[in-house]
């Protein structure tokens, strides 16, 4: 692809279209070698589909893999859709649509919400469609080859009843608490087996465990997203004179602030000067986990140790991770469940020690005692224990943070990622689209 970038804008029917802006997309390894035949674990082939399952053990697909080139006279032309840009979700359509983009491909990103994301520089072409009318339009008049839809079921269904003639993959990057995962099934589980060509999710046991027994008779990928391992990591500041315990996440059940406020209150004895710095999207929130937040807000005494910092445009915050880590500090991510984890992936990029839930994905991130902490969830003298060792603990710290960016940098480059992609597409090309 030539330098000279790709045209990145945002529309709505409501607002109207902004002025596209040309960026420079250089990719920064070859995307156009042979895949080589690297150490891929129990790879299953569907013959129906020529679908390759990438669900392959601990270890995971090899990290260093190329995608071939498409062989098609134009290029594969897609559409990524989600509900809002923000958190983990519009970092993983950065990423990816950048680096598909300049694999060559032809990708699109919806969303049928603004959100605070679109602060952060997109890598291809974004839109912003509320109404569903809309979105079938744009669809039958760009003639997308395939549309991944993430979490958005109903929108999925109504795709397929318009009569769309592509390939329509349905993707999960988490679906909450275990209780509202068994929720999700029982409500939508029918449409998916109806309306869906394949499954695309990441490397996470219980959601491999969930659609593997439910929908044996879809294709199904599992791969682990990407992380901007080129631009985003580590930089050296003046170092803060007080440790830092950081959290990243809204202020809804699944996040599960409450631990991160216990752990908080069981580290100060230990750590008189100890800061907390909360990280947040001020718009997506529970009505009465906010109001329990600020309740304890108003009466805590750990709650004046608070900064709470909402929408930080995401190129920043790289730069607050960098701090806390150097600051004797870590991140707490207190999760339920986890799909991938991007909070806790970022902040091993950027040398910041992380102390975890083994709340699914994560366990990707953290190997205890090699890579991070992970402690069982609402045990909090034991997420304290592991704190305090990260902290107090100098050498060992020192190996977690050098370890840890390593495992990032190693496994979860976009080039790896798209690798995975190309051959998702390859492999959908033997799918035949379903039918209303």
């Amino acid at each position: 692809m030539s330098s000279s970038g790709v045209k990145i804008h945002w529309e709505s029917p409501q607002l109207g279209k902004r002025a596209p802006q040309a960026v420079s997309v250089t990719p920064s390894l070859p995307l156009a070698s042979p895949i080589p035949h690297g150490r891929r674990g129990a790879e299953h082939i569907l013959a129906a589909t020529c679908f390759y399952d990438w669900r392959c053990g601990p270890d995971g697909p090899p990290a260093r893999e190329y995608a071939p080139p498409l062989r098609r006279r134009r290029a594969m032309k897609l559409l990524l859709v989600f509900s809002t840009p923000s958190g983990g979700m519009e970092t993983l359509n950065r990423i990816r649509s950048r680096a598909l983009a300049a694999s060559g491909v032809d990708c699109h990103v919806l969303y049928t919400n603004e959100g605070s994301g679109l602060q952060n520089a997109p890598g291809a072409t974004v839109l912003v469609y509320r109404e569903t009318a809309d979105i079938l339009e744009l669809i039958r008049r760009e003639g997308y080859d395939m549309i991944v839809v993430c979490s958005h079921v109903v929108l999925l269904e109504q795709i397929r009843l318009s009569g769309y003639a592509g390939r329509l993959v349905f993707e999960v990057q988490g679906l909450g608490t275990p209780q509202q995962a068994e929720e999700f099934l029982r409500d939508y589980g029918s449409v998916l087996r109806f309306c869906a060509d394949g499954l695309l999710y990441p490397v996470t046991g219980h959601l491999q465990a969930m659609f593997g027994g439910a929908y044996p008779e879809l294709p199904q990928f599992c791969f682990d997203d990407p992380l901007d391992t080129d631009s985003f990591g580590y930089s050296r500041f003046p170092v803060v004179p007080y440790p830092i315990l950081g959290w990243i996440g809204r202020i809804e059940p699944n996040k599960n602030w409450r631990e991160l406020a216990s752990i908080a209150e069981a580290l100060v004895p230990a750590f008189p000067q100890l800061a907390l710095w909360m990280f947040e999207d001020a718009s997506l929130y529970d009505p009465a986990e906010r109001q329990s937040f600020e309740q304890w807000r108003r009466i805590s005494p750990v709650a004046g140790r608070l900064t709470l910092r909402s929408n930080v445009p995401h190129s920043q915050m790289a730069d607050y991770l960098s701090l806390i880590g150097d600051s004797g500090g870590l991140l707490v991510s207190c999760s339920i469940r986890e799909g991938f984890g991007y909070a806790v992936a970022e902040a091993l990029l950027c040398r910041c020690p992380v102390l975890a839930t083994d709340s699914g994905g994560v366990t990707r991130f953290i190997s205890p005692g090699q890579t991070g902490e992970l402690y069982p969830l609402g045990d909090i003298g034991a997420a304290a224990a592991g704190a305090y060792r990260l902290m107090q603990d100098v050498a060992y710290r020192e190996s977690i943070r050098v370890q840890g960016e390593r495992h990032i940098r190693e496994r979860f480059s976009a080039a790896a990622y798209v690798a995975h992609f190309h051959a998702m597409l390859q492999a959908m090309q033997a799918v035949q689209p379903k039918r209303p």
